[in-house]
């Protein structure tokens, strides 16, 4: 029997015990780990209503929620009132509360956008692509509604997207293959677009209700990195004790972004970047530097936090020290390097003045040496003459003579002839053969003076 023929029996023999046992398959498939199912698209184009699926506006714990912000707005509480664990306090468990409320809001704008697209893909299916941001894209279709027209002189689409976005969409409204909207449709859109915006003035509203609250939750914390990042770092971990036990290294990383979206390019991500690297003090630094600078202010933070969650330093002391150590480093960091210091006259060098070898240890030589520039290395007497000799052009540069550069030519400009193409060799032939006729080893006089007589013999 081949290998292939007992590796289809072993397959039968598996598949015929499956067969025999599927109950308890069952029952081990339900106790073991659960198919994660994946993220599809979801279609909202044969949804009737946006309430059906958005259900946050409504809902008793986003009143509950807002009710308590207006009422702690209204009384504000000193430092002093808070006793025991933070945890324990009403108004920390609301601000808490706010935070993850926030979150649910985000989704919840998604949702809506995803209603508000397909619904308005039947109008105007190129808007999508244009304007990519979701809350710009439901105040542009809140705007557009039927009227396409209503791209050009908008001040109120001014708002909302730039010059060169208007100019583009309605360059494509004016081209679209899209279908007029009934009054049912758009007053749907309308109210799935009304939803959306006070979703998001809700948000609004808690953030700063969070950010005014900070300096009495955690008052150190807030002045390393701000009140706004101070409260999404407190949020995401889960409290301030949570955020007091946890490491540096992983203080940097909440808020880091772990997925990209689908159709955009992933360069722009910046890996192991949270909320601390995007906030105010780490941005005003050098890019190169800023890395660096965002580990440097989570271990600061992570000290500041756990002076918070022990009440100690109301105000705020702890943090205005560690602020300050915080900038005193970054200007340590931004400092010029120290100047080096030259022992010669650099100037006099330039101008061709030096002082030879006086003043050098080591030489009692006056005059000092040649040195090649490109080199640096010594050059004699004899190798000097040489060189010149080399450098000696007759009749112009060439690219026989002088081979660095390959633009050079023969042709030679004269006073007298004008255009004259020269020979650069000639001249160095014609020394040559001088040379060779007067002073060669093999040469003799052709003529010889007889001193005694006055008569010239050849």
């Amino acid at each position: 029997m081949s290998l292939a023929d007992e590796l289809l029996a072993d397959l039968e023999e598996a598949g015929e015990e499956e067969d025999g046992d599927g109950e308890p398959g069952e029952n081990q498939a339900d106790g073991g780990l659960e198919d994660i199912p994946e993220e599809m698209e979801v279609d909202y184009s044969g949804t009737e209503s946006v309430t059906s699926i958005a259900k946050l506006r409504h809902s008793k714990p986003f009143a509950e929620i807002i009710d308590k912000i207006d009422h702690y707005v209204g009384n504000q509480r000193k430092n002093s009132e808070v006793s025991g664990p933070v945890e324990a306090d009403p108004e920390y468990r609301l601000i808490v509360a706010a935070n993850n409320l926030t979150v649910e809001i985000d989704n919840e704008l998604n949702i809506i956008h995803k209603f508000v697209r397909d619904k308005y893909s039947k109008r105007f299916p190129e808007l999508e692509s244009l304007v990519p941001n979701a809350l710009d894209y439901i105040r542009t279709v809140k705007e557009l509604g039927n009227n396409l027209e209503k791209c050009k002189n908008n001040e109120t689409l001014q708002q909302i997207l730039t010059n060169a976005t208007i100019m583009v969409v309605s360059v494509t409204a004016s081209t679209t293959q899209g279908t007029m909207l009934g009054d049912d449709e758009l007053q749907r859109l309308e109210e799935a677009c009304d939803m959306a915006l006070e979703l998001n003035q809700s948000k609004h509203r808690i953030y700063e209700y969070v950010e005014s609250r900070m300096s009495f939750i955690a008052p150190n914390l807030s002045i390393i990195v701000g009140a706004s990042t101070a409260a999404k770092i407190m949020g995401v971990a889960g409290g301030l004790t949570n955020l007091s036990k946890m490491p540096a290294c992983n203080l940097m990383l909440l808020g880091a972004q772990r997925r990209t979206l689908s159709g955009f390019s992933s360069t722009s991500l910046l890996p192991h970047t949270g909320y601390i690297y995007h906030c105010d003090v780490v941005q005003s630094l050098p890019s190169d530097l800023r890395r660096k600078a965002a580990r440097l202010v989570a271990a600061k933070c992570t000290l500041a936090a756990r002076v918070d969650s022990f009440h100690e330093s109301a105000d705020g002391k702890v943090g205005y020290d560690l602020k300050e150590e915080i900038e005193r480093k970054f200007d340590k960091w931004q400092e010029p390097p120290p100047v080096k210091q030259i022992e010669d006259d650099a100037y006099q060098e330039d101008l061709g003045f030096s002082l030879g070898q006086l003043g050098k240890s080591g030489s009692g030589r006056v005059r000092q040496a040649q040195v090649n520039d490109s080199t640096k290395a010594r050059i004699s007497k004899s190798l000097q003459r040489t060189l010149q000799k080399q450098s000696m052009t007759y009749g112009g540069k060439s690219t026989v003579r002088d081979r660095s550069s390959g633009t050079s030519s023969s042709v030679a400009f004269t006073p007298l002839q004008g255009l004259e193409i020269v020979n650069p060799q000639a001249a160095e032939k014609k020394v040559a053969e001088a040379n060779q006729k007067y002073f060669s080893n093999i040469a003799e006089f052709l003529k010889v003076k007889c001193a005694v007589s006055g008569v010239m013999n050849s």
